[in-house]
């Protein structure tokens, strides 16, 4: 079955960075894209980043030169890297694997961003 498990999330400083790490099992993970996103306290769900199978990648443009998308086929892992953190980055980071018939999330992973 897939599974994807998020971990790296934390409290961080204004300005500071985390990376994030999404440990994908359960399918064919260098065929798929995958993708980043996050949801703020209170409000919806906002795309942040995908990474396809052929390694192009894809920001929303409040992340674009700050956060930078991977992923290690080989260890079937995917990365956020997010430097220069604002605080209104505050939010529950969810990796996610779409394809033909193939809808997948993990549970998240908590971004902090205060003083």
């Amino acid at each position: 079955q897939v599974q994807l498990v998020e971990s790296g999330g934390g409290l961080v400083q204004p300005g500071g960075s985390l990376r994030l790490s999404c440990a994908a099992s359960g399918f064919s993970f260098s065929s798929y894209v995958m993708s980043w996103v996050r949801q703020a306290p209170g409000k919806g769900l906002e795309w942040v980043s995908d990474i396809h199978d052929d390694g192009n990648t894809y920001y929303t443009d409040s992340v674009k030169g700050r956060f930078t998308i991977s992923r290690d086929n080989a260890k079937n892992t995917l990365y956020l890297q997010m430097n220069s953190l604002k605080p209104e980055d505050t939010a529950v980071y969810y990796c996610n694997v779409r394809g033909p018939g193939m809808d997948y999330w993990g549970k998240g992973t908590l971004v902090t961003v205060s003083s």
